[in-house]
């Protein structure tokens, strides 16, 4: 089927869907139609409508009647009847929901032309099906040569081919009427299979091939658009956007069909505006319509002889200066009825973090500087004890007594400038005892031997 997780399983009973309608390698969820009626049985001991509705490649959907009585439900795969032989399709919609869309389409349900089901589609059908739509994808590639070989001005966009593998169907786009007498015998001797071509418009190629839109979301067209209506250029103008054909147009080529869908509610809106050409005639001089704001109801307008200072008026002030105008009556001036527009102060966001800026990855890293102060470690330290202090005058056995252990004894202890030159002018007090000293924590150096 359509992707790993629809496959059928032994017995050849689907699995159904698990993806719940975002499956994307084969758009499981194109053109479906909730069942909103799936939880109700008849009532009155009714009858189930026999008609259900049967999706083939890319959204085809036909009708078909079960005059066989099969207990069909969504999702399962029928073969249906075809010209010559038999289709493979999968069941999308069954029910009394089906005579809705039944109707919708212009589809009469008690028609005798409507063509029946066969049966429920066995494992070797399901497998000739499979191998057949295998083939379509090669076989649009060298289809597309031979166009180009016999210079036909066409593009082959898709091929479907039937279930039973029997006839393949070439759809295609052109421009213009193409000659393809000879194209079909080039098929039919290069693929050994009947050809039937034809030929789709701009929109339903876009349609049966799928993709995706500048909203970011699917193809309308491909997922649940089925009507297409005519779209023009005054669909833009009365929403006031720019006529840019590049923005405009949809993957088609053509107008977006978006621009319909609001149209309804502009244009009602646009009711109670007096006509964008209405001229205001004042002392002044006459002012004309510079631009609209359909949802706050205010308009622009500007004098003739200065059409740099705009004048922003409300509409009931509009029709009240149309309406002095009809009476042959001159308004002072705009300024009169002109709104005083205030800024709207600037929002000050903190930006502490510095992540909006965009150039916050191009600083160079800042190297750290290494500490030159050693932080000494707790295994390697040493404390030495303090040294009692000694009664008199002899301050050299007392600095040898103080001195840390591991020190050289015979080696001459450098003179402090330091300290010598601020102790110049101080005379000791040779009288006062000594202080005892604190403790003092030294680091061996391991690296010096």
């Amino acid at each position: 089927m359509a992707c790993t997780s629809c496959s059928t399983s032994d017995g050849g009973a689907p699995k159904g869907c698990k993806n719940n309608g975002t499956c994307g390698t084969d758009s499981c969820n194109k053109l479906t139609v909730f069942d909103w009626l799936a939880n109700m049985s008849p009532s009155n001991g009714e009858a189930i409508f026999d008609c259900v509705e049967v999706r083939f490649k890319n959204g085809r959907k036909e009708f078909f009647r079960n005059s066989e009585k099969l207990t069909l439900s969504i999702g399962d795969i029928v073969a249906t009847v075809a010209s010559p032989g038999h289709d493979i399709g999968i069941v999308t919609l069954t029910g009394e929901l089906v005579k809705i869309q039944m109707k919708k389409k212009g589809a009469n349900h008690e028609s005798n032309e409507i063509p029946k089901i066969y049966r429920k589609a066995s494992q070797k059908d399901i497998d000739i099906w499979s191998v057949a739509r295998d083939r379509e994808e090669p076989m649009k590639v060298r289809a597309r040569e031979l166009a180009i070989q016999h210079k036909l001005e066409m593009k082959i966009s898709d091929i479907e081919f039937q279930g039973d593998g029997s006839k393949a169907t070439f759809y295609y786009t052109a421009n213009d009427r193409v000659d393809f007498r000879l194209l079909i015998k080039d098929f039919a001797k290069e693929f050994s299979t009947r050809v039937e071509m034809k030929q789709v418009g701009f929109r339903q190629e876009a349609a049966r091939l799928g993709g995706v839109g500048s909203c970011g979301r699917e193809l309308c067209c491909s997922t649940w658009l089925t009507d297409f209506r005519s779209v023009n250029t005054s669909a833009a103008r009365y929403q006031q956007l720019s006529l840019n054909p590049q923005k405009l147009a949809g993957q088609c080529g053509k107008l977006k069909c978006c621009l319909n869908y609001e149209l309804d509610t502009y244009m009602d809106a646009l009711k109670d505006f007096p006509d964008y050409d209405t001229k205001l005639v004042t002392e002044k001089g006459d002012a004309i319509c510079q631009k609209q704001d359909i949802f706050k109801g205010l308009m622009w307008f500007a004098y003739t002889n200065n059409f740099a200072n705009w004048h922003v008026l409300k509409i009931d002030q509009v029709k009240e200066i149309i309406a002095e105008n009809k009476q042959k009556n001159k308004v002072s001036s705009l300024e009169d009825f002109a709104i005083e527009v205030t800024a709207e102060p600037e929002k000050d966001f903190n930006n502490a973090m510095g992540q909006e800026s965009l150039t916050r990855f191009d600083q160079p890293k800042r190297k750290k500087k290494p500490s030159r102060k050693r932080k000494p470690n707790a295994e390697n330290a040493i404390v030495a004890t303090p040294a009692k202090p000694q009664q008199g005058n002899n301050t050299n056995s007392s600095n040898n007594n103080n001195k840390p252990a591991g020190a050289n004894p015979n080696k001459p202890n450098k003179p402090n400038h330091k300290n010598s030159n601020s102790n110049k002018g101080n005379k000791p007090n040779e009288n006062k005892p000594a202080e005892p000293r604190k403790p003092i924590i030294i680091t061996k150096n391991e690296n010096k031997k």
